[in-house]
């Protein structure tokens, strides 16, 4: 089984979970997905199998769009509700200020990943330092922001206030970062109380099936082409189709970055890369 499953997965479940019911559906272990989204959220987890796990790691490249409720004035180490309450203060910040300081963090910046993350320092993940209580300096690295804007109603409750937001990411991004970075450019603390993953790179949440539905065959498989639709397809002859399943460097066969080769029966070889008068195998299908 070859292709790409976009599944809406629902709270509760790891990524992990998704995965291992994928994997007993089709009866196969080369399932794999593009990144991670925490069972207290939601949304859009592309999962794939068979060859295209050879091209995983280009379906990671792609932004993502999320969204994020947040909440200030409370304050949780895990920067979302599933950890353990840290602060809790009254606030009162007019609408206008957030919605300027929300629309400020559109672009490039310098982001401190979350304590409670898989992200390995000296070979072991911070969390592994946040459970068993060590202190650890913190790593960062730059982000875009390309997309950031509040959609819902700002409430005002008990001294809290309320919001959603939808953001468009690049790769690395963590929005449980942002939301505490948001609280503290507005001079008070902030947790994500919830987060929906409505796109990755062309995948929406529209086009995406629940894990029943995949379960009693309401699915559609996605093929390693069809999810890149930006890179070309050429079908080359049987002498060609011999030579690039052997994965020989190639004379120049196409202008682009990239170009998928099938035989003359449609059957996916390959994907070359183009590297000026030449072409070289990036990733192999037969």
């Amino acid at each position: 089984m070859n292709g790409i499953l976009i599944v809406n997965k629902h709270v509760g479940p790891t990524s992990r979970d998704i995965v291992n019911v994928i994997t007993k559906k089709f009866n196969t272990k080369k399932v794999g997905h593009t990144g991670t989204l925490d069972p207290g959220a939601s949304g859009v987890l592309v999962v794939c199998m068979g060859n295209a796990l050879k091209i995983i790691e280009l379906l990671g490249n792609d932004d993502k769009e999320y969204i994020a409720g947040i909440t200030l004035g409370l304050e949780y180490d895990t920067i979302d509700l599933y950890g353990k309450l840290l602060k809790e203060e009254d606030i009162n910040i007019p609408r206008e200020e957030i919605i300027n300081v929300v629309n400020g963090f559109k672009g490039c910046y310098q982001q401190e990943v979350p304590l409670y993350s898989a992200v390995k320092v000296n070979g072991r993940k911070l969390y592994q330092y946040a459970r068993s209580g060590q202190e650890v300096i913190l790593p960062s690295k730059d982000v875009n922001i390309k997309e950031i804007e509040v959609i819902d109603d700002i409430s005002y409750e008990n001294g809290k206030i309320n919001f959603k937001i939808r953001c468009v990411v690049s790769k690395g991004t963590y929005v449980r970062s942002l939301v505490r970075d948001i609280g503290n450019k507005l001079g008070t603390v902030a947790v994500m109380n919830s987060l929906i993953r409505t796109r990755q790179g062309n995948f929406k949440i529209d086009d995406s099936y629940k894990v029943d539905d995949i379960i009693n065959d309401k699915y559609k498989l996605i093929s390693i082409t069809e999810a890149f639709p930006k890179i070309k397809t050429i079908k080359v002859s049987d002498d060609m189709a011999f030579k690039v399943k052997n994965g020989v460097i190639l004379d120049k066969l196409f202008d682009d970055d990239m170009a998928f080769i099938t035989d003359k029966d449609d059957n996916l070889i390959a994907l070359y890369r183009n590297e000026g008068n030449i072409c070289r195998a990036y990733k192999m299908f037969l």
